[in-house]
């Protein structure tokens, strides 16, 4: 069957407009579905870091809006399994111009001495380690953050806060690396709540936990949640993967989304494939009685049309896939803040693998249909036919 391959391949290019207009479709169809398999899997399916799986975030079950007492700390440091805990309290607020989307960034209020043990692949030079736990005005940036908006060592940072009614004057006293942390500032809680009424100084937005294994992680969380289930402020406790997650879910459900538009995605391949073989075919019909007539058999029809609409869709896909990957490289770049699974987002390949199977198996199928009722009629028929 494999000699008929250039057969194959000729007549699917024998129109070319109608090829380049089907291959461009399924392109950018088989584009964006690889982008958003390549999307759905980061975000459900990625790989916690080692630090990742040792971390725990505890939060009030409402919602994030809704703080936990800072009593709660020191209740949680008692459980079996727990290293350390501190504070974890997103501060928001603005840095210079809040419409300058440069300007946003994590920046997060912690206890010092706690965040260094906690944030297990946190790399720093000791002298800025020593700044961070004894200038209480003192906040360390992460290294990318430091490159996009040109912080240095030294430099006097000014935060308006919109949560907590404060202005906050910081200096940057260290710069680290750390594979969990994208533009991320961290800073003295004890300096955000000294500043704060004495009413407010009592909360938490959500506590951060380090467990001594990764095995003790879903016991640990278990308790905690047990513990304050008849509380006032009852917790919730996921995973530090789990809890970047509750912040995109606050788009919608993004698993049914993504799904949802990769389906609509397949449909359309399916159709475009469909149209582009049965118009191929039916222009086609007394070809198939010429080639009967010099002895090429039903089967070798139907493989000869198959194989044009896999030969058009597996060109399509390497294209679509091309794109795909360049795409995600900047849709990893521009998302990791928001969802740090998204850093490094690239076409795996498993994933390619996988959309080219797809393309595959469409193609087979919006084929199959017009291939075999071709290859079914008889010599007189096809001859005769005048489209």
């Amino acid at each position: 069957m494999f000699r008929y391959f250039s057969l194959a391949l000729k007549n699917s290019l024998r129109n070319p407009r109608r090829s380049f207009l089907t291959v461009s479709s399924v392109a950018m169809s088989l584009c964006l579905l690889g982008v958003l398999i390549a999307i759905y899997n980061a975000l459900f399916y990625g790989q916690e870091t080692p630090g990742q799986a040792l971390r725990l975030i505890v939060r009030h079950r409402v919602s994030l809006a809704q703080a936990i007492p800072a009593s709660y700390e020191q209740k949680v440091r008692q459980l079996p399994g727990v290293v350390e805990i501190s504070p974890w309290n997103w501060f928001g607020g603005t840095y210079k111009d809040s419409r300058d989307t440069k300007n946003f960034f994590a920046r997060m209020g912690v206890r010092p001495p706690a965040l260094l043990k906690i944030r297990t692949e946190l790399q720093m030079p000791e002298d800025q380690r020593r700044a961070f736990l004894t200038d209480k005005t003192g906040c360390v940036i992460s290294r990318d953050l430091s490159e996009s908006l040109n912080m240095k060592l030294g430099d006097r940072v000014t935060l308006q806060g919109d949560i907590y009614p404060v202005t906050l004057q910081l200096k940057v006293v260290g710069i680290f690396d750390d594979p969990d942390a994208q533009k991320t500032m961290f800073f003295n809680i004890d300096y955000l709540r000294d500043a704060l009424p004495v009413a407010r100084r009592s909360f938490d937005s959500t506590i951060a936990v380090l467990a001594d294994s990764p095995d003790s992680v879903p016991r640990i969380a278990k308790a905690v949640d047990e513990m304050f289930a008849n509380a006032p402020a009852p917790t919730k406790t996921e995973s530090e993967q789990q809890f970047a997650l509750s912040f995109i879910s606050f788009l919608g459900n993004i698993k049914v989304f993504l799904l949802s538009i990769s389906a609509a995605v397949t449909f359309t391949i399916l159709l475009v494939s469909g149209n582009t073989m049965a118009m191929s075919v039916r222009e086609r019909i007394k070809e198939v009685g010429v080639l009967k007539t010099l002895g090429y058999t039903n089967g070798i029809i139907l493989g000869l049309i198959i194989g044009e609409a896999i030969s058009l869709s597996v060109i399509a896909a390497v294209i679509g896939l091309l794109l795909a990957q360049l795409l995600t490289h900047g849709i990893g770049a521009a998302g990791s803040t928001f969802a740090p699974q998204l850093r490094g987002l690239s076409m795996t390949p498993v994933t390619a693998l996988l959309a080219l199977g797809l393309a595959v198996l469409l193609a087979l199928i919006s084929s199959f249909f017009p291939a075999y009722r071709a290859a079914r009629t008889n010599i007189l028929d096809s001859l005769r036919y005048s489209g």
